[in-house]
């Protein structure tokens, strides 16, 4: 397989050296993970629109429902941590 070049700013390289920061190891995980991260939200919003295609759009209500679900559960969150 043909290896790729990479090139980091001045800055980024001469931190990455200080450091003896791993950058190849380092940069395949960031891609790896940025990678499942697009597949994740990739699936999520078909599984979202298979699931609209089968029980239509929520209401106003079951949107306003959700928020204060996401709300409280991100005020929890941030108590817990905080």
């Amino acid at each position: 397989m043909p290896k790729l070049r990479v090139y980091l700013p001045k800055d980024l390289h001469v931190a990455v050296k200080e450091h003896g920061f791993p950058a190849s190891e380092m940069l395949q995980k960031a891609v790896r993970e940025e990678i499942r991260r697009l597949e994740l939200i990739k699936a999520g919003e078909e599984y979202l629109a298979d699931l609209i295609e089968e029980v239509g759009e929520p209401s106003p209500a079951d949107k306003a429902w959700a928020r204060d679900l996401m709300d409280r559960a991100t005020r929890r969150s941030e108590q817990a941590s905080g």
